[in-house]
């Protein structure tokens, strides 16, 4: 990997297990569009990397990712044209990790919210800080949740209670996560780092041609929903995007008070 060219994403080697970290911490690793697109590549060049077997996906400083950054998101509002790029990044982001054949393990760190949820979710393995939270709350800012979120969170805790935390925007707690099977484990915060590469180790010292084959085989039904979810829930966030209730969203977001919607 040419670990230079990336900006915002940083990288570390442990042996076989390559770190993937994202580092905005100073804006709890929040999604600008370099992050995102960088993001869009990370995970086919770190499945290409020679020098790894295992990848670790984690956030610098207190969060995992605090999902999209409000400046990003008010200059989508304003130049349209730019999220069908932002869309096509997104699609990309979704079926790399998919399409990954290392094992991906995801340390959550603090916050996941957003696309920083979907991702986590779409690791293989998700190991969360116990006293952190993951939320998918784009309808709280108008927005439809269309970067994964619709995808993963059904075939994880099923559609009833997927359509409460998708419909509302709450966060979950990671021991609450963890009870209903979102995740795999809630982790004491000072164990978070040696439980998730004690995993990694383990899995690197694995039969790596199988546990490989296994992932892609487990894989192969979320794949075939990506194919047919995305792109109609990536058109639908569009649609959302150049909504009053959006532009409303944002605004209420960033003058921290409540927002008022109007359905339009």
């Amino acid at each position: 990997m040419k670990f230079e060219d990336y900006k915002t994403i940083t990288f570390r080697r442990d042996g076989r297990i390559l770190t993937v970290t994202m580092n905005r911490p100073e804006l709890l690793n929040a999604i600008n569009g370099q992050l995102h697109e960088e993001l869009a590549s990370v995970f086919i060049d770190a499945d290409e990397d020679e020098g790894s077997d295992v990848i670790v996906l984690t956030g610098a400083g207190d969060a995992f990712s605090a999902g999209g950054d409000m400046e990003w998101l008010t200059l989508n509002i304003k130049q349209p044209e730019e999220f069908w790029r932002t869309a096509r990044h997104a699609k990309r982001i979704v079926s790399s990790l998919l399409d990954c054949t290392k094992p991906i393990i995801s340390m959550v760190n603090g916050p996941a919210i957003g696309l920083g949820a979907s991702m986590a979710l779409l690791s293989d393995l998700i190991y969360v800080a116990d006293d952190a939270i993951i939320a998918d709350p784009h309808v709280k800012i108008g927005f439809v949740a269309g970067d994964g979120g619709a995808l993963i969170w059904p075939q994880l805790i099923g559609y009833a209670r997927a359509k409460e935390y998708l419909l509302t925007g709450d966060p979950v707690k990671a021991v609450d996560a963890e009870r209903m099977g979102l995740i795999n484990r809630a982790v004491p915060r000072k164990d978070l780092n040696e439980v998730t590469y004690k995993m990694a180790n383990r899995l690197a010292g694995g039969a790596l041609v199988a546990i490989r084959g296994t992932k892609r085989a487990v894989n192969i039904g979320l794949k075939q929903l990506a194919e047919a979810i995305m792109d109609v829930s990536l058109s639908l966030e569009a649609e959302s995007n150049i909504s009053r209730d959006h532009k409303e969203g944002i605004e209420a977001f960033q003058q921290k008070r409540k927002p008022k919607f109007t359905g339009r």
